[in-house]
């Protein structure tokens, strides 16, 4: 169990430098037995403490890498239950399910299909994390050659056989790239132990609810691995959120280690749109990796749409970067318009100036990813900055003329604008949808 603030404060210093952030060493073991502080932010901590500390130091739930140092997917080292207190840091891992039962000519077609799956939304480019290869066919060889051809993909590797001797033998040849290997339960659990700590491998691990899990985990900790991926076991999807939920609670309310790991689920649903809909929900409840069937681009597009608005910084919207952009064919004589860095904001004006076919020049001014009115009212898009965005980046020598198209609703910067930058400002419609008509009645018939 994690020690409490008083027991932390115990083994501090006691100089109440302030060194630290907070003003007293109390303070200080109160924000650490909180997850809120690092033990590295005493200067003054002894040797002995730090190891006495150790557990109280720790991440509450357990950062698991998959993968190769260099393409590792994360899982865990989350530190708060709801996003706003802080922010999720490591998006559910989405994978993929391949059973070794598939004719090889299906086989290769559907790993050649999840490993080119990219999807593009809003600037963000969106695939699946990981391919799991289930065994089910009940031939080693067959799932050996199996799991051999998902490893020829670029994508992260999960592994799952019941039988130890099965994993042991399909593991061998793809070890370096560090698949998680699936599942370790109260039957096997001494030789998939054996076997992940022999090449270093995170573990799966699975038990039917949370009193089972946490007795095998503690087990599984006492034979010496720690990297665990848990699975509590219950197929119901409204059981399996519970437990989940449950999980993260109990790692970082409670600080209770044997649950403090990272979590994953198979979906259970037969449907691909209640697939989609059930990991959605885990994606939602605190699972870290999803493994489903579907893998058609229109179904993963809303689910990995959702994950990465689950796991969106609050406190920092998505944006592009401060730079020109061209769309179509852009000559000196082409439009420039203006428009904020917040990213729902950019890509709205991109796609309407598109739609208009009069090619064109875009430049968001970085206004911490706001969009046109909050940065205005909040002083980050004015005609200072407007004009320095421009002088930055280069628009001066791209076109022969001095005319600069603004968003409607903010048609009060014209004057500053005009003034700081010397262009002429042309006040555009309120509304990116009313670039269109806008683009061909000024600058006008569209291209071919």
């Amino acid at each position: 169990m994690a020690l409490t603030g008083l027991e932390i404060y115990k083994q501090l210093p006691k100089k109440n430098c302030g060194e630290c952030g907070p003003p007293t060493c109390l303070a200080f073991a109160m924000a650490l037995a909180a997850g809120k502080a690092s033990l590295e932010a005493c200067p003054y901590v002894s040797e002995a403490a730090r190891e006495a500390l150790a557990s109280a130091a720790a991440p509450p739930i357990r950062l698991v890498k998959v993968g190769p140092d260099s393409k590792a997917i994360e899982l865990g080292d989350e530190t708060v239950i709801f996003r706003h207190e802080k922010t999720f840091v490591h998006p559910t891992a989405i994978a993929i399910e391949v059973g070794d039962d598939l004719p090889e000519a299906e086989l290769s077609a559907r790993l050649q299909k999840v490993a080119s799956l990219t999807l593009e939304r809003v600037g963000q480019t969106y695939r699946p994390d990981m391919v799991a290869v289930v065994f089910r066919s009940g031939d080693p060889a067959r799932f050996k050659a199996a799991v051999a051809k998902a490893a020829q993909t670029e994508l992260g590797l999960m592994l799952s056989a019941d039988d130890p001797a099965v994993m042991a033998e399909a593991v061998e040849p793809v070890a370096v790239r560090r698949p998680l290997i699936y599942p370790a339960t109260a039957q096997n659990a001494e030789a998939m132990v054996e076997l992940a700590k022999k090449h270093g491998l995170p573990l799966g691990v699975r038990a039917q609810g949370l009193d089972g899990l946490a007795t095998l985990v503690e087990k599984i900790v006492g034979l010496g691995h720690r990297d665990l991926v848990l699975d509590p076991g219950r197929p119901e999807a409204s059981a399996r959120l519970a437990d989940f939920t449950q999980i993260r609670r109990l790692a970082i309310k409670k600080r209770f280690r044997p649950l403090g790991y990272p979590t994953l689920a198979f979906t259970a649903a037969a449907d691909p749109g209640d697939e989609i809909l059930e990991a959605a929900g885990l994606v939602a409840r605190y699972c870290s990796l999803v493994v489903l069937k579907a893998c058609e681009r229109h179904q993963l597009l809303p689910l990995l749409t959702w994950r990465q608005n689950v796991f969106t910084d609050p406190q920092k919207p998505i944006q592009v970067q401060s730079r020109l952009y061209t769309v179509g064919q852009v000559t000196p004589a082409s439009p420039f318009y203006v428009t904020t860095n917040f990213s729902l904001t950019y890509f709205s004006v991109e796609g309407e100036v598109e739609a208009s076919k009069v090619p064109a020049y875009i430049l968001p001014v970085d206004t911490d990813g706001t969009s046109v009115l909050t940065s205005w009212a909040a002083g980050k898009f004015t005609g200072e900055s407007i004009a320095e965005a421009m002088k930055k980046s280069g628009i001066e020598e791209k076109v022969q003329h001095r005319e600069v198209v603004i968003p409607g609703h903010v048609a009060v910067l014209s004057g500053k604008l005009q003034e700081a930058s010397g262009w002429k400002v042309v006040v555009g419609p309120r509304e990116a949808s009313g670039i269109p008509s806008f683009a061909r009645s000024r600058y006008g018939a569209p291209r071919a």
